[in-house]
């Protein structure tokens, strides 16, 4: 699926479409409660910044997360940028 000129499968192939297409979702699991908490901080500062933020939960060290642009009604370029930053997230915490 394309949104925005990205190409899901290529930019973001570890979140699966849900809702027919308006969200994008994924579940981070970490090695315990310390790194799943540090990746959520990490997210969290960046949502700030970018002024969009996930709808998401956390249960020890698992993370699951799912975006859409509200206002919109559907996916946008800030639920890419965000994805894309949350999954590098997540690789920088597993290698701390």
């Amino acid at each position: 699926m394309i949104v925005d000129g990205f190409d899901l499968e290529k930019e973001i192939s570890l979140w699966s479409l849900e809702l027919e297409g308006k969200a994008i979702a994924r579940e981070f699991v970490f090695a315990d409660f310390q790194q799943a908490f540090e990746f959520m901080t990490l997210c969290a500062q960046y949502a700030e910044k970018i002024d969009h933020h996930p709808d998401w939960s956390n249960s020890w060290n698992t993370v699951s997360v799912k975006l859409t642009t509200h206002s919109a009604a559907t996916l946008t370029t800030l639920d890419i940028q965000l994805a894309k930053a949350m999954d590098a997230f997540a690789s920088q915490v597993k290698r701390d």
